[in-house]
């Protein structure tokens, strides 16, 4: 009789994978749905008129950007935290990042083209991509590419200027109480900034990896060369042991 060989997952080794954190950057990445969802025309309060009565549909999509962008700090302070840095959590962190931000620079291009133009979002894009490539092509040499902190205003003012293109399909500015808030314009500056500050934080990367890899590939060059060396010379101990022979 046939047995099974597959070896059952034990509940210390699923608990170890869907932890806290792990478990905060996966509700990151089912966001993303719902975010395109609210966006969409198929939302059901998309048919709402001007005034902010009639704004659910922005002020619910600007409250799900936020609380998802901030999931994103949260999960890797819980994993070091608590000791829970895993396999699993390295790969998705930076990939719910990637997919949340190219998800919601793609949907404001047909959301609010006035504010996000599509060269805007190719330029941001871009940038995660190449940031991405960097990334994975240091880990494979062993050595990493720390965040700066252009790479962190980056993520503050991304926050910015995602909500402000939100709420400025439908409010050109705000008026509470006398206080005004010009919600059209801290978009259009914010995307600007926004675009600014990725080309900046993307040539930043670069020259931070392109250190990095020259010192590795110096390494590495000295490696060959010694092992190179120490086989000559075996070799010709060989010779001269066989000569005497």
């Amino acid at each position: 009789m046939p047995r099974n060989l597959a070896r059952q997952p034990r509940d210390g080794e699923v608990t170890r994978f869907m932890n806290l954190p792990n478990s905060i950057t996966i509700s990151r990445i089912a966001t993303i749905p719902l975010l395109i969802w609210i966006l969409s025309p198929a939302f059901p309060a998309n048919h709402a008129t001007h005034g902010l009565l009639g704004g659910e549909q922005e002020i619910l999509a600007s409250a799900v950007f936020i609380v998802a962008s901030i999931t994103d700090g949260l999960d890797g302070y819980l994993a070091r935290r608590r000791r829970q840095i895993t396999t699993l959590g390295m790969l998705l962190d930076p990939l719910a990042d990637k997919l949340l931000v190219t998800a919601a620079y793609i949907i404001l291009v047909a959301y609010n083209p006035r504010i996000v133009p599509p060269w805007i979002a190719v330029i941001i894009i871009g940038r995660e991509f190449l940031v991405s490539g960097l990334r994975s092509i240091a880990a494979s040499e062993g050595f990493t590419i720390e965040a700066s902190d252009v790479g962190k205003l980056k993520t503050v003012i991304q926050i910015v200027s995602v909500v402000a293109a939100i709420l400025a399909h439908r409010w050109n500015y705000w008026n509470w109480g006398g206080f005004i808030i010009a919600v059209h314009m801290i978009a259009v500056w914010a995307i600007y900034w926004m675009t600014i500050v990725s080309i900046i934080s993307a040539t930043d990367y670069f020259v931070g990896f392109w250190k990095k890899i020259d010192h590795a590939s110096e390494r590495a060059r000295t490696r060959r060369s010694s092992v190179l060396s120490r086989r000559k010379a075996r070799r010709a101990e060989e010779e001269r042991s066989s000569h005497i022979v």
